[in-house]
């Protein structure tokens, strides 16, 4: 690798302790494993609190919270009768796999290799890292396409141009999931999160309106501090501390990122425009006010409407189209076989995904089913609220709580669902403003989604970075991940708070108090 020895490890205390979380998380068994043991830890949990009486209120029920004990016989046989649903419905894993398989086509016929090699001659090799994570935050408008399109890409992008494919892969994790509430362009999670907020807010006031891009100015802004944050980060303590850990032998090569031929070139165009003609004709079908593209309000931009519930179907679409044009045009797919043998292929590559994602699944239905997750969101909110703290140390409380929530509840819906009716009412009457407490929120939530290996694209981030260095564990990726949470964590509430005080406008229709003037 040129120029990626401008440092070592061991270099330092940072590099020292960030070597012990490698060398610990590594001892950690295979996050398959890891998952299965985690299943059997929130059965044994789950019978003996399932005996034990809370006061605490489930917001969602307005009941006290009762664990449900998973190991009774009407439960096993639940669990075994629905074993393949819960498997099979595992969201990650359709959006993953849908995707791989036009991914698949894409990059087996060469137009993937060939969007690089003009990507890297138009682009500074010292602007790949801020490229790479602003790509990476604006994909959060393509739900969770980011996860199976960008960090593999980043990966790619880092090897042919000379760089540590690690350091792009975090580089890309650090902004498809380290800046999941940094983004210029509005995304589906506003009017999720929005839906949560707004009948918590309506606890306290009857007919209050969260505007559901009432964080967008923030999270706008947001997005430099998170590309800047990244981009130090990754040349000057990830990528240094990758020297020692060199690309495996028989890795698969780093692409041919020589000169593009003419014929190559063509055939790229040819593939961008059938993508934009995609494009176009997807914005033709949806701007009619009653396009079957719309939600019954007519709304483009929520989660019930049909253009954002297909995001992934276009994905699939935008990249296999494209490179069977390319793959015809170049020669390398001579006949309709060819485009299905690619498809094969990368799914020959997902195999060890789908085993991790199998016990995920079980794992997370388990967690959810027995109440646990619920019953520690909301203890957590309870001893926050009792501490009865100012109202800026309050929303740095908030932003730490819900980030240390985040390592157990990975899904940023079913968090707010439960911390939302406290917290929001909680904060209205210290006077402060639902939208300030939603975007407090919105950090802790960000900050820690890359060092959770109970996220369910987290075992899929460990599945890339084998592909380069075979001995990458838990630990590894943990370790590679950890100073962008801890610095995202810290600077980025900072970030809130100074906002706040220098009275920026946090959205449309936001307020920063309350009642709002």
């Amino acid at each position: 690798m040129a120029d990626q020895n401008n440092g070592a490890k061991g270099g330092g205390a940072l590099d020292k302790f960030l070597n012990i979380i490698e060398t610990v998380g590594n001892k950690l068994p295979d996050p398959a494993i890891l998952f299965f043991f985690s299943l059997l830890i929130v059965w044994a949990l789950s019978f003996m609190l399932s005996g034990v009486t809370f006061t605490d209120i489930n917001p969602r029920t307005g009941e006290p919270i009762v664990v449900n004990n998973l190991l009774t016989g009407t439960a096993i046989n639940t669990f075994l009768s629905n074993m393949v649903t819960i498997f099979t419905g595992f969201a990650p894993l359709g959006v993953v796999l849908l995707a791989m398989l036009g991914v698949g086509v894409a990059d087996t016929s060469g137009f993937i290799n060939a969007g690089i090699k003009l990507l890297l001659s138009w682009t500074s090799r010292s602007f790949l890292t801020p490229m790479i994570i602003f790509v990476g935050i604006l994909s959060h408008s393509a739900v969770d396409a980011g996860y199976v399109l960008v960090i593999p890409l980043g990966g790619v992008i880092f090897y042919a141009a000379g760089r540590h494919p690690l350091a792009g892969i975090a580089a890309a994790f650090a902004g498809v999931s380290g800046g999941f509430s940094a983004n210029p362009l509005p995304s589906a999670l506003d009017p999720l999160l929005q839906g949560f907020t707004q009948p918590a807010a309506q606890i306290v006031q009857d007919g209050i309106e969260v505007n559901a891009l009432c964080n967008y100015f923030f999270t706008a802004a947001s997005s430099f501090l998170i590309v800047g944050l990244g981009w130090y980060i990754t040349d000057k303590i990830v990528e240094p501390r990758l020297a020692d850990s060199p690309v495996d032998a028989d890795a698969e090569e780093a692409p041919d990122m020589g000169s593009i031929s003419d014929r190559e070139k063509k055939g790229f165009y040819l593939g961008v425009a059938s993508i934009i003609a995609g494009l176009a004709l997807l914005a033709i079908s949806a701007l009619p006010a009653d396009s079957p593209l719309r939600d019954a309000n007519g709304s483009l931009n929520s989660f019930s409407a049909p253009i954002m519930r297909s995001i992934v179907t276009y994905i699939f679409l935008l990249f296999l189209i494209p490179g069977a044009i390319y793959g015809y045009y170049v020669k390398k797919f001579e006949k309709s076989k060819d485009i299905i043998d690619s498809m094969s292929e990368a799914m020959r590559g997902m195999a060890y995904y789908i085993v991790m994602a199998f016990f995920c699944a079980l794992f997370v239905n388990a967690f959810g089913t027995s109440n646990i997750g619920a019953l520690l969101a909301v203890k957590g909110a309870n001893f926050l609220r009792a501490l009865a703290l100012p109202a800026e140390v309050t929303v740095f409380g908030i932003i730490f709580l819900a980030g240390f929530v985040n390592l157990f509840v990975g899904s940023a819906s079913a968090k707010w669902a439960l911390l939302a009716p406290i917290f929001v009412p909680m904060l209205m009457q210290l006077g402060i403003s639902p939208e300030l407490t939603q975007a407090a929120y919105r950090v802790g939530d960000s900050s820690t989604n890359i060092i959770t290996p109970l996220m369910p694209y987290f075992p899929l981030v460990v599945v890339f970075c084998q592909q380069y260095v075979k001995k990458t564990g838990i630990g590894t990726l943990v370790s590679m991940m950890l100073p962008y949470s801890v610095f995202f964590l810290i600077s980025w509430s900072i970030f809130l708070i100074i906002y706040w005080m220098l009275g920026i406008p946090l959205g449309f229709s936001a307020s920063y108090v309350y009642p709002a003037p």
